[in-house]
């Protein structure tokens, strides 16, 4: 990969990389841990859903030489799917907010379900789920790392993992947007605000929002810039 940044280093890395997002490498998903293996900070033998194909594909590409997948990752197996027992399922949203690439339908107190072209294995919902009802089924039988997972399917996981991460994104600045705007409503007119008659406590409370506003407001321009 010479003559490439290491941002282009670290997309080619990622392109190879199975894209289950599971963290199970040490990284929250496929592409922090593709440069982490760029910028020396990590192995390529720590994706376990890779498996040793994954980590040849790795070394081809680096130049580093092939290593036995590293055991503190996790071992090569099966691909598998979430199922959701339905009648034990409380509606908990947990598991929708712990799935990386949005393969869980369900609402607030209603029961969830899996949608099986999305669900990568990632395991993520099963530590989660406060009654255990998520089970892990083996869809590939003994076909393990890449000979149970395609590359259509990888790239469906990883345009879901960047739809799910941009929903995130805009889901927080829409909050951050609604507590600014009222916490600017409540400045206008403080005094009616506040429990509190005293000018020097309204002066301090004063000065606590009007920094608080600063500070977000400068937090968005840095994330917009």
């Amino acid at each position: 990969m010479k003559g490439l940044t290491s941002q282009q280093q670290a997309a080619r890395l990622n392109d190879a990389l199975p894209q289950t997002q599971c963290t199970r490498c040490g990284y929250p998903a496929c592409a922090a841990y593709a440069q982490a293996v760029v910028d020396g900070q990590a192995a390529i033998n720590q994706c376990p859903p890779g498996g040793a194909e994954g980590v040849a594909r790795l070394a081809a590409l680096t130049g580093l030489p092939v290593l036995p997948l590293n055991p503190e990752h996790g071992l090569e197996a099966p691909r598998t799917l979430a199922v959701i027992d339905e009648s034990w399922c409380i509606g908990c949203t947990l598991c929708l907010k712990a799935c990386p690439t949005d393969a869980i339908f369900g609402s607030n107190k209603r029961m969830h379900t899996v949608i099986e072209a999305y669900c990568t294995g990632c395991e993520l919902c099963i530590p989660v789920c406060p009654v255990d009802c998520i089970t892990l089924e083996n869809t590939s039988g003994t076909r393990t790392g890449w000979a149970a997972w395609s590359q259509p399917q990888a790239d469906l996981a990883r345009t879901r993992y960047e739809l799910h991460t941009q929903r995130l994104a805009q889901e927080a600045e829409t909050q951050a947007l609604r507590l600014e705007h009222k916490a600017e409503h409540k400045l206008a007119d403080l005094a009616a605000h506040s429990l509190h008659t005293d000018p020097v406590v309204l002066d301090k409370k004063r000065q606590v929002i009007e920094a608080a506003l600063a500070r977000a407001r400068a937090k968005r321009g840095a994330e917009a810039t």
